[in-house]
């Protein structure tokens, strides 16, 4: 870098950035301004949680009247068809549309997340599932998977604040598309309360996780009641509210009083009668890490809520070791535990973000050493067929020629065999020499 630049980086107290200390380093300032459509909009306006919710891009017309003339047709065209053959709806939060490079959208790491083109789509695995980790197939009640033997997954809604273009619920979440019919699971008390019974019931459950869809979609109302409803029962010791909400819309955080004091509430009374609530989020990018961020992190870290991150590793996102050992220092600087890295699920239209075992395997070697341990993430594959979540270590075989890989779980499915596939074009790649 030239030295003059380099000088220029310099924040202002003149202490010099150190490579080591570059996770401390947030995207300051107004930088939704750069998007033509934000421009004039000031910091109490764009971070204004219902306005987000409001201003949603829902189509690629609104993406179009946002940028004007400053990004290519073509790249328009191209995501035209990309949402059209997708299998989720479209929905990105004007936050995450703020964060985006629009001078190079094709490469930015966060439009790939959100904003799927055609150009990019890969022709899906044939061991695919639509629900790939056979939630539907452990499920007692409608909304309800129990997998493990002490733990429950809990999908009392079905919205999210942003939709991803590599969702593993597909099968439920978000409007229909061409491509998927979801099932239904939106906000419904009655079967919340059928979910409730099923868990007072089956004490030997301890654990639950309260998901979607986003939790974050919950309005402070359905909150205190599901929450009230889970104290209730006496056998949870742990919960965990899993939510992508900090990675996408952190300003409801510090900017909706009612909802974040429903979220404290919960933590609280739950420590005084012996239960633990976390939060559980999704960032996949060091790029979706701001001054918002940080903000809404320390009210959390200050009140007491533990917060862990679960990231999807995502070809063209984070399978680098450099972007992923920044976004591990970056969530540990902020309190936020980066506890899990999935191999991507072998559901509809994910191909393209696929990577092979081996790819987390390396990355799990680079990574591990550059920070504490308990602030390392397992990268873990969460098995075809509902095997549950094993480290990317703890295979029976590995067939790379083939990207065939063998796993066994005893805690769920004794001593059956799962099988998990690389993605087709590596095959190809390895098979072309």
């Amino acid at each position: 870098m030239h030295k003059a630049m380099a000088a220029a980086e310099q924040p202002s107290t003149g202490v010099s950035i150190r490579p080591e200390t570059a996770h401390r380093r947030f995207d300051e300032g107004d930088f939704w301004r750069k998007v033509p459509g934000y421009a004039d909009l000031e910091a109490d306006r764009f971070l204004d949680p219902s306005w987000q919710s409001r201003s949603s891009v829902r189509s690629v017309g609104d993406l179009r009247a946002l940028l004007a003339s400053t990004v290519n047709p073509a790249f328009f065209d191209d995501l035209h068809r990309g949402v059209e053959s997708s299998s989720m709806s479209l929905r990105v939060s004007p936050y995450i549309i703020g964060l985006i490079d629009w001078t190079q959208p094709t490469s930015d790491p966060l439009r790939r997340q959100f904003l799927p083109l055609a150009s990019e789509q890969e022709e899906d695995h044939p061991a695919l599932a639509a629900d790939s980790l056979a939630e539907q197939a452990f499920s007692p009640v409608k909304g309800l998977t129990r997998r493990y033997p002490d733990k429950a997954l809990f999908l009392p809604i079905n919205t999210c604040p942003v939709y991803c273009s590599f969702c593993t619920r597909s099968y439920t979440v978000g409007l229909d598309t061409p491509e998927v019919s979801k099932l239904a699971l939106r906000a419904d008390r009655r079967r919340w309360a059928e979910a409730f019974a099923w868990l007072a019931e089956n004490p030997e459950v301890e654990d639950l996780v309260v998901s979607g869809g986003d939790a974050f979609n919950l309005n402070a109302r359905a909150i205190q009641e599901i929450s009230q409803a889970l104290l209730a029962i006496p056998s949870l010791r742990r919960i965990r509210i899993a939510t992508k909400g900090l990675a996408v819309l952190p300003s409801r955080i510090t900017h909706d009083r009612e909802w974040t004091e429903a979220i404290l509430t919960w933590v609280r009374k739950a420590r005084e009668q012996g239960v633990s609530v976390a939060i559980h989020t999704h960032f996949n990018h060091p790029n979706e890490i701001t001054w918002v961020t940080r903000d809404a992190a320390e009210l959390l870290f200050r009140a007491g809520v533990v917060v862990r991150n679960q990231s999807v590793l995502l070809r063209g996102v984070n399978d680098s070791p450099e972007v992923m050992a920044l976004l591990v220092k970056r969530l540990g600087h902020l309190h936020i535990s980066p506890y899990y890295v999935y191999l991507h699920d072998m559901v509809a239209g994910g191909e393209g973000f696929r990577t092979s075992l081996q790819t987390a395997i390396d990355l799990e070697k680079r990574v591990r050493g550059l920070t504490a341990g308990f602030h390392t993430p397992t990268f873990v594959v969460d098995l075809p067929g509902g095997g549950g979540k094993r480290s990317v270590h703890s295979f029976e075989s590995y067939d790379r020629a083939s990207g065939r890989s063998v796993f066994v779980s005893p805690a769920v499915g004794g001593n059956r065999e799962y099988c998990y596939f690389d993605p087709q074009r590596e095959i190809l790649f390895d098979t072309l020499g």
